[in-house]
């Protein structure tokens, strides 16, 4: 990286903490004085990475909120979104934007994975209001970091763009575990039809001039530095290790996320993991893609003497669970779900947590559902956000729940790095007890000039 890029970096770092130094983080609009704006007015927002889902996070904004700054290192990818809101200011470079622009409130990111931790810590410690795309980090350490950031500032409203979560199915799941509707749960089965991008391949061992609407060394941030190609980018990135974490990484938020809600599940003790081969370009050197197909079983432990353990099986790449009898001629659904398996009887949803439906389909007929103990949102995973951010009730998933949800799904990453080990996960420590090689995973190193 230019010694200059780094220089600025080191500042712009430094200014972010003094502002974090202060006894009282307010973001503008509750300041008061002159150029108040009320809590019920609207939110001055930036959006960073708009080209892909970034747009649709938007577009579900802007009726409501002031779209004041976007922001896009493929300037090619991002124009139809450029000119869609031509009263938003245009950047390439977030940390200019964050640093220069002084009327943003609040800040939507839907970067590749590998950007989202030191871009969210870099608007959070500058007492902006965050809404980040799954997942929240690449790594277990980031996940930690951010939730501790989001604690020790109450003030600053975040939250993991996981959709399903703000549904009315999502809740009515929580709600029918809850009422024994299927008796104590004792495994879970998840699945997903992803990844539906490149995986198990090496890493391209040509050249290609880098386009000139796009700053690769902006697209690279904290990862190592590499030639640019068109293999890795835009959307391709996701499978490769550098920039996202495959899969489970990708779906795990929008699957994991309902049973670890409605068991109220915490840290794994356990996880064991296996899948097909890694990309690489030497059998012996470092892993390029993920595998293009894997299956990953989490233990959870119980307060519940007579079901001390839950187990959770992961399955991705074209591989799903065993069919359950009750769902009769019905295959089982290669776009995804989860299946619940409990003392009682089952439940099964589709991802997101749409259209729950216990099984068989004579038990879901009979059931009288429960009286609603949740508040149905009544709008988008969005614009929840941003009223939460404009003191109107709370952020649905916020990094406090977020961020040991994430930490779950790379965990589960992790432990195809060795396959076929049942790996004992110490959530205190962050270190597995029994394969303390595996420890190098819990926390990547950035490039010289980036950092959270």
């Amino acid at each position: 990286m230019k010694a200059e890029n780094s220089l600025n970096r080191r500042n712009f770092v430094k200014s972010a903490s003094v502002a974090l130094a202060g006894v009282t983080i307010l973001p503008r609009h509750v300041l008061g004085g002159k150029g108040f704006i009320a809590p019920s007015d609207k939110l001055n927002v930036a959006a960073i990475g708009i080209g892909g889902m970034g747009k649709g996070n938007i577009a579900a904004l802007a009726p409501t909120e002031n779209i004041v700054a976007l922001c896009d290192i493929d300037q090619a990818y991002a124009a139809p979104v450029f000119e869609k809101y031509p009263n938003a200011k245009r950047w390439k470079d977030y940390r200019k934007m964050l640093e220069e622009q002084k009327d943003i409130d609040a800040v939507i990111i839907a970067t590749p994975d590998h950007q989202h931790a030191v871009q969210t810590s870099t608007a959070m410690k500058l007492g902006k209001h965050v809404y980040v795309q799954k997942p929240l980090t690449v790594s277990v350490w980031e996940a930690r970091e951010l939730a501790k950031l989001a604690k020790d500032n109450p003030k600053i409203v975040t939250q993991m763009g996981n959709q399903g979560h703000s549904s009315d199915d999502a809740r009515s799941i929580v709600e029918w575990i809850a009422d024994g509707a299927i008796g104590k749960v004792k495994e879970v089965h998840v699945w997903t039809n992803r990844p539906i991008w490149p995986q198990g391949i090496p890493a391209p061992t040509d050249t290609m001039a880098v386009p000139a609407t796009l700053d690769w060394e902006l697209f690279l941030g904290p990862a190592p530095y590499r030639p640019y190609h068109s293999a890795y980018t835009p959307f391709k990135w996701r499978g490769w290790v550098d920039y996202g974490v495959g899969a489970l990484g990708d779906m795990g938020a929008h699957l994991i996320d309902h049973p670890y809600w409605a068991l109220g599940l915490t840290a794994p003790i356990s996880v064991e993991g296996s899948a097909s081969a890694w990309g690489r370009n030497d059998p012996k050197g470092p892993a390029q893609t993920y595998p293009v197909a894997s299956m990953v079983t989490y233990e959870f432990a119980t307060s519940d003497k007579k079901n001390p353990k839950i187990t959770m099986t992961w399955y991705d790449g074209g591989i799903l669970p065993p069919k359950p009898l009750e769902f009769g001629d019905e295959p089982v659904p290669k776009g995804g779900g989860v299946l619940y398996i409990g003392t009682k009887g089952k439940l099964f949803h589709e991802t997101y947590g749409s259209k729950p439906r216990l099984l068989p389909k004579e038990k879901m007929d009979a059931y009288k559902k429960p009286a609603q103990t949740l508040p149905r949102v009544g709008m988008s995973h969005e614009r929840n956000w941003a009223e939460a951010c404009k003191g109107n009730g709370k952020a649905n998933c916020p990094f406090e729940y977020a961020g040991p949800l994430n930490e779950t799904m790379l965990l589960g990453v992790v432990s195809l790095y060795k396959q076929g080990t049942k790996l004992n996960w110490d959530a205190n420590s962050m270190q597995f007890t029994n394969a303390p090689e595996l420890n190098q995973y819990i926390k990547r190193d950035y490039r010289t000039g980036w950092a959270m």
